[in-house]
């Protein structure tokens, strides 16, 4: 599905073991124009590779206010937004053992400054997207270099 009025992203996450290697993948469709983003990591969990797949689509962007419609197959990333769970840990500090405060607050900032909706599609099925996605988050989990998710070897 692309969103003909703006701009679609598709992303993914992937780790090999949980913790252990990950890698993300995003693709994101503008106006006809396809870019395909990736990066992998030598220890991260896979909750963190979907969401880290989705601020940096976000992050690329040059321009704010952009109406984007994000396809994810992360539960975890869709519901934490559409659903507030986001807006709830936000407002009790993440308190309870919530994770990945750190990439949570970067998504949060990067969120506000545009008109983003989420759909969930179901992972590893017939979406060719998706299933791109998973291929980069994959390779990227796979090859070198593999960067450090400071934020997971830290303990944040």
């Amino acid at each position: 599905m692309i969103h003909e009025n703006g701009l679609t992203i598709y992303t993914d996450g992937a780790a090999r073991g949980n913790p252990g290697r990950g890698g993300y993948g995003a693709i994101l469709i503008w106006k006809g124009h396809r870019k395909e983003l990736s990066a992998g990591y030598r220890l991260t969990t896979n909750n963190r590779m979907e969401l880290l797949s989705v601020i940096s689509a976000l992050e690329s962007l040059t321009r704010e206010g952009v109406d984007i419609v994000i396809y994810s197959d992360s539960q975890y990333v869709v519901k934490a937004v559409s659903e507030g769970w986001l807006n709830n840990w936000i407002r009790t500090d993440f308190k309870g053992g919530k994770k990945n405060r750190d990439l949570w607050m970067r998504f949060h900032a990067l969120h506000r400054k545009h008109h983003i909706r989420f759909v969930w599609v179901k992972g590893h099925a017939s979406n060719p997207y998706n299933n791109r996605c998973d291929e980069l988050a994959t390779a990227a989990a796979d090859g070198q270099p593999l960067l450090v998710d400071e934020g997971y070897e830290s303990g944040n």
